[in-house]
């Protein structure tokens, strides 16, 4: 038994004598030990781990999505126009074709009543104006992403004038509510006209101001050059044509007869919807359930 004792000491002499002399040094009091077979530190360190990239982190994303992301030597440069999310839509249209852009709430209902306008050849809706590289709907929704919901519509100048196309945006929605369409409340339902050629500011500076002298209230409505634009997810797309949430299918045919037929019916629809509103707010008790909040997808 004495002689088993000995050895053991005499093995742990050994280990001991043979660390560096910095073994009970404060800054690695633990290092030497860890020779000793009995003995492990919980917080030894693993150097085989990898170093942390602090860009990877889950907190970082949104600086990588804002182009603080890190870069090696071998990376292949980034496309200047696909980093900066101020940067212009310099997305192509079809040939013959040009796009306009507006912003008047929910972008469901915009883009139906554009669908129907004779001589608009295609709709997309997405979000633009706004701070994100690759804006989602949660990201929009948030409120700090400065996106704006907007439908792009592609049109033939030829059978569709663009003073046309504002005349619907003008009968859509109610340009005199900051940050607001009906109950939808948000950055992202501001009111916007986005132009792509010196000649559509124009005639939207010009509508605005015709516009303002029938209203009693100040339009909010912004015109700005047309930005990035950054298509919203699938089920967003023609949602109201597709069924919306309750699967009705709602028509998107083009109108037969003048375009005028389609603007005022959707005069009707928005004082309709307005007159529900300001009597849901003034009477809770006699709303008549008019929801314009959007769900995710299931």
């Amino acid at each position: 038994m004495l002689l088993k004792t000995t050895t053991a000491a005499a093995a742990a002499t050994t280990a001991i004598t043979t660390c560096s002399p910095s073994l009970f040094s404060l800054s690695k009091p633990s290092l030497c030990f860890s020779k000793l077979p009995f003995f492990k530190p919980h917080n030894y360190p693993n150097t085989t781990k990898k170093p942390l990239n602090f860009f990877t982190s889950p907190r970082m994303s949104w600086l990588n999505r804002l182009g603080f992301s890190t870069r090696t030597p071998t990376d292949s440069p980034v496309d200047s126009s696909s980093s900066i999310p101020q940067g212009p839509d310099d997305d192509i249209p079809a040939p013959g074709q040009e796009f306009a852009q507006f912003g008047a709430g929910c972008f469901w209902g915009v883009e139906l009543a554009y669908q129907r306008v004779p001589g608009v050849t295609k709709t997309e809706v997405g979000y633009t104006q706004g701070y994100l590289h690759n804006p989602t709907y949660e990201d929009v929704c948030s409120g700090t992403s400065n996106h704006s919901e907007v439908v792009r519509v592609q049109y033939d100048p030829k059978e569709c004038s663009y003073e046309t196309l504002l005349d619907l945006f003008w009968a859509r929605h109610d340009p005199t509510t900051p940050n607001r369409q009906g109950n939808d409340v948000g950055t992202q339902y501001r009111s916007g006209i986005y132009f792509y050629t010196p000649e559509q500011e124009k005639a939207a500076l010009e509508s605005l101001d015709k516009h303002q002298q029938l209203l009693n209230r100040k339009i909010v409505t912004e015109i700005l050059p047309a930005k990035k634009f950054y298509r919203a997810e699938e089920y967003h797309q023609q949602y109201l044509a597709k069924g919306g949430r309750f699967g009705f299918r709602q028509s998107a045919e083009k109108a037969i007869g003048e375009v005028k037929e389609v603007i005022n019916k959707e005069v009707v629809t928005r004082n309709a919807t307005l007159a529900t509103v300001n009597l849901s707010e003034s009477h809770p008790e006699m709303s008549v359930g008019v929801c314009f909040s959007k769900p995710s997808p299931a």
